[in-house]
């Protein structure tokens, strides 16, 4: 995972710096921001170790609920999507040409530049909003994976339904909380590479050792229960749950396919090169989503779990599994961080332009650690990302449910910062007329995914609702 990643966006913004004397000029792009060192490769790369996360633990359960002709026709529609709006904002990231025009560089920069007005402060909204929802996902899914260290040791030693393997994820919220509070007042995200670079490395360990167990378990012979349209009606579910199932699935697969570009060099022209980093990095990323969803539901079948690590779909090897659910957790400490840091730069630019005058807000004291060197500790930093990951704590204390949360997250963010605001700004830029044949099957585009956004969203309420009447907060 990048150091400059954040969710749906195209670049974090960076500090301008001057040219002195010309002799920096081959340090610098033409428009004197630091010159950009991406290529295809890193891009693909990039594209590819955000994307998978924790969002794959769930898709063996959201193939059960579509089955085997709707599970991977999805798959491979939000695939499609995923990369042709992706194209869309390749296009918009100079303007008003896409080849020779300024540069924007955050999501927010590019929507401003195409679009103005109030849509700049609803992608702000729709943004921040998202990057909320992620860090609070976040705190949920570590949580349940640490949990589920403690009773896969607890499983393998007293056997599956020992009193004393019953764990409240609680006090393991609060324990991920207490690591958040010391990695937030890092001021400089760049200072965490090392923890974006560890993250991704877990990323992908958890999810091939997920993989792996899957195709293991199917090659032992285990005979599960499939079907070409999932979940069976009137035997694993009634029809009503098997609707708000197949919504909350949607939910869970446009999760999955949330994802950003890199920075790159100037030439060849950024739009073509990322447009076939794109390319590669969200086919490399559908085939291993297919792989493991697929793999996950043959192994499992209509009995899946919503996480294929913690809900304890394998028991052995305890220590392999063990091993997996600490990658999450350590993937999950770095991930929360790479949302997290976007937002906490915001309030802290935001108020810091409101306020410049009060010592409160804009003041750093040094303070000396012994062995440690010194380090800058701003009060209002330290109050405020305090505040907020004991707000994030707190709010997955009270709804701590792996899928429907992340059913409801992708619902929420894939309309209108995948699909919406690419359409919007390609339309504008391009200057395609109104009611042509492009504007109108890219508006159709636009409506269809609302709509399918929409019904996963309500899945996911529904989810939760359902969740929250058995929820009982100390006990599994």
């Amino acid at each position: 995972m990048s150091k400059e990643y954040q969710k749906n966006s195209m670049y974090v913004e960076k500090s301008t710096e001057t040219l002195e004397n010309g002799g920096l000029q081959k340090n610098f792009d033409d428009d004197g921001r630091p010159k950009r060192t991406g290529t295809f490769l890193t891009a693909s790369a990039h594209i590819i170790t955000a994307v998978i996360g924790s969002g794959v633990l769930s898709l063996a359960w959201a193939i059960a609920q579509l089955g085997w002709v709707a599970g991977p026709a999805v798959l491979m529609a939000f695939s499609f999507i995923t990369y042709f709006t992706s194209t869309l904002l390749a296009d918009c990231y100079r303007s008003p040409d896409p080849v020779s025009g300024k540069r924007n560089y955050t999501y927010m920069d590019v929507v401003r530049s195409h679009l103005g007005g109030v849509k700049v402060q609803l992608c702000g909204l729709a943004q921040y909003a998202n990057l909320v929802g992620v860090t609070i996902g976040y705190t949920i899914t570590a949580s349940i994976s640490m949990v589920a260290v403690k009773k896969s040791n607890c499983y393998h030693e007293h056997g599956h339904d020992h009193e004393k393997c019953k764990i409240s994820n609680i006090p393991f919220m609060i324990i991920f909380a207490a690591i958040q509070l010391v990695l937030s007042q890092i001021p400089n995200f760049h200072k965490l590479s090392w923890l974006s670079i560890l993250a991704a490395v877990m990323s992908f360990a958890y999810s091939s050792i997920g993989l792996g167990l899957s195709i293991a378990r199917i090659a032992g012979g285990g005979h599960a229960r499939t079907s070409l349209t999932g979940v069976t009606v009137g035997v694993d579910v009634s029809g009503s749950e098997k609707v708000w199932a197949t919504f909350q699935a949607i939910g869970d697969i446009a999760f999955a396919y949330a994802y950003s570009t890199d920075t790159l060099r100037s030439h060849p022209p950024e739009n073509k090169v990322m447009k076939k980093a794109s390319f590669f990095g969200v086919s490399t990323t559908t085939l291993f989503y297919v792989l493991c969803g697929c793999a996950g539901y043959a192994a499992f079948g209509n009995d899946a779990p919503g996480n294929f690590l913690t809900g304890f779909g394998f028991y052995e090897p305890f220590w392999l599994i063990d091993f997996a659910n600490v990658c999450i957790a350590i993937h999950l400490i770095g991930a929360y961080q790479v949302f997290g840091q976007p937002l906490f730069g915001f309030v802290e630019t935001y108020c810091g332009e409101r306020w410049p005058e009060s010592e409160f807000i804009t003041t750093e004291h040094v303070v000396k650690v012994p062995c440690c060197g010194e380090f800058n500790i701003n009060l209002f930093r330290l109050v405020w990302r305090s505040a907020y990951v004991v707000l994030t704590a707190v709010t997955a204390m009270i709804l701590p449910f792996f899928n429907a949360f992340l059913g409801l997250i992708g619902a929420a963010s894939f309309y209108p910062l995948t699909v919406y605001f690419p359409v919007e700004m390609y339309i504008r830029q391009a200057n395609i007329p109104k009611y042509s044949f492009t504007w109108t099957w890219l508006k159709i585009l636009s409506w269809v995914c609302l709509v399918v956004s929409l019904v996963a969203a309500a899945g996911s309420l529904q989810g939760l609702a359902n969740e929250l009447k058995t929820y009982k907060p100390f006990k599994t």
